[in-house]
């Protein structure tokens, strides 16, 4: 956010307070009470950064299942005081909203709506502030996914490659922004027109499967190819550098495990409970991957209906790819919250509408946390209940998307923007 506007300083000022205040009440509350404030997480990366600086590898800390690059972050967590990596999860939260500014500006709008959306989707949000503040390090990932779309849109391939690799490395759930990164690229080499336009040629209508190959055909393209090489041989690098470190283990923990982890604890996706009755069973494993194909196709078909507009479209994949996911818990909801801000100008919704919306989701999640409330407290059976809860949860995600698809309109300006870089 540009230095020298007043609201974006005091956006800016008024988040980092109440932020910096959540840091030490958790400071307070883990000290003084039974229930700690700081995610069981941090206390699992900072166990592993201890282990980095004593040279042994981060992954003989059980639950450790995340890029080592995370445990070399946090050393200053062991050398200089343990607040650090809060601190840093603080500031990255902060650099997310300086770049979601950034992005909006670049695809037009105007300086105090866009710190307007970013103070209302982002820093004065209280779901970023708690998980950031607990000490957890979605800021961080949510920063490298919004740097990858601000220099896609403003036409910096490489920077945007550069933070995609980093992104994927660090969370393995951006892979799904892939489709949609290069659509939009070759979209924007091609002057602008996406292959939907060859489909209303007035002398010949394509088929599906044609419009399809005229799709992967134009993304054989220079913007794309550079796109692919950068990012790949970032990711390269570093997965060929931590495998020489760590051997096995660092693959089967940072990535393989995330493909086919079965959570059977109770969380918000639809498929816990089925997931956990089948456990023992010999098709658990085919069930969890099933659990992928409607994810896939809902995927795939949002990739080609909205890729033009690349902030909306990975908006909705993200949604779609948290709401249908075999697991899904609080901190997930952050991966779309960071990029509500982009989309928030395109969306005509009323402000009425908006909030009734809002409150259902908050609805849905308060419906969820009771029977998981005297499930993990109380010892009751409360499985169906909670699972019941999942599906409504997922019905009113579903219903948010469909009225966000409804009432999206991308305005001429920013059409016309994207289409002059």
């Amino acid at each position: 956010m540009a230095a020298g506007r007043p609201g974006v300083g005091a956006a800016l000022g008024a988040a980092l307070l109440a932020r910096l205040g959540l840091v030490l009440y958790g400071l307070h509350q883990d000290g003084a009470m039974r229930v700690r404030y700081t995610d069981v997480d941090y206390r699992v990366f900072t166990d592993a950064a201890r282990l980095v600086t004593e040279g042994r590898s981060p992954y003989r800390r059980a639950t450790y299942r995340y890029s080592p690059l995370l445990a070399w972050l946090l050393t200053p967590n062991v050398y200089l005081a343990e607040v650090f990596g809060k601190l840093l999860f603080v500031a990255g939260d902060l650099a997310a909203a300086v770049v979601a500014y950034r992005a909006l500006r670049c695809r037009g709008a105007a300086a105090g709506r866009a710190c307007a959306c970013c103070a209302v989707a982002w820093l004065l949000n209280p779901l970023p502030m708690a998980v950031s503040s607990r000490g957890n390090a979605e800021a961080l990932v949510a920063l490298l996914v919004l740097a990858t779309l601000y220099f896609a849109e403003a036409g910096s391939v490489g920077k945007a490659a550069v933070c995609y690799g980093l992104a994927v490395h660090v969370k393995i759930y951006p892979l799904i922004y892939a489709l949609p990164i290069a659509l939009h690229l070759q979209s924007r080499r091609g002057g602008g027109e996406g292959a939907a336009d060859t489909g209303c040629d007035k002398k010949a209508k394509f088929t599906f499967v044609a419009y399809l190959w005229q799709l992967f055909v134009k993304m054989l393209n220079r913007d794309v190819l550079l796109f692919a090489t950068v990012a790949g041989s970032v990711l390269a690098a570093l997965t060929l550098a931590f495998y020489h470190l760590y051997g096995w283990e660092f693959l089967e923990h940072a990535y393989l495990y995330h493909l086919t982890r079965r959570d059977i604890r109770h969380n918000f996706s639809p498929y816990f409970y089925m997931l956990y009755l089948t456990a023992e069973s010999k098709w658990s494993f085919a069930l969890g991957l099933a659990a992928f194909l409607p994810q896939l196709l809902l995927l795939l078909v949002v990739s080609i209906a909205f890729y033009r507009d690349l902030a909306f479209c990975c908006f909705l994949h993200t949604a779609v790819f948290v709401s249908f996911n075999k697991v899904c818990t609080s901190q997930y909801f952050v991966w779309y919250l960071c990029l509500l801000p982009l989309i928030m100008p395109s969306v005509k919704m009323s402000w009425c509408r908006a909030v009734l919306l809002l409150f259902l989701w908050f609805l849905g999640q308060g419906l969820w946390l009771a029977p998981a409330y005297f499930l993990e407290f109380k010892g009751y059976n409360t499985f169906l209940l909670i699972w019941l809860a999942g599906l409504l949860f997922l019905f009113i995600n579903s219903l948010i998307i469909v009225q966000i698809i409804s009432y999206y309109q991308k305005e001429a300006q920013v059409a016309k923007k994207l289409k002059q870089q």
